[in-house]
């Protein structure tokens, strides 16, 4: 498998989105409230990560002008959640460029009285991967 597959594989993962669902409508791209400034659309982003294109969408802009309001998922005939696609890639993003991790020796001084036990398992879980 080669790095575009595994990037595709992971943000599928991630976020949950059954690309192959999407119908290629539009209905989404057509209630998003950042149409307009974004360079690629949730149906496009859709599209991409189906074509094992997700490293471009990963350097564009538009992975940060998506408001994540969900109104693309809400709009979605077949229940495919672009928006939640974007919010894998961003995290995605972020995790290869190392700015993300946690590791075991931080966990210590991230430790609080009033910090739930649950947050630190979660992020411990989440930015280690």
């Amino acid at each position: 498998m080669n790095k575009s597959e595994l990037l595709k594989e992971q943000v599928q993962r991630n976020s949950g989105v059954d690309v192959l669902k999407c119908m290629r409508c539009g209905k989404c791209s057509g209630t998003c409230p950042n149409y307009d400034v974004m360079e690629y659309h949730p149906h496009q982003f859709v599209n991409m990560v189906e074509n094992n294109q997700v490293e471009v969408l990963m350097k564009s802009e538009s992975l940060y002008m998506c408001l994540t309001c969900f109104a693309c998922v809400e709009r979605c005939p077949r229940g495919v959640e672009p928006g939640k696609l974007v919010e894998a890639i961003r995290l995605e993003a972020v995790r290869l460029k190392e700015n993300n991790h946690l590791k075991p020796d931080q966990i210590v001084e991230k430790l609080t009285d009033k910090m739930p036990q649950q947050a630190i398992v979660t992020a411990f879980r989440k930015y280690t991967k």
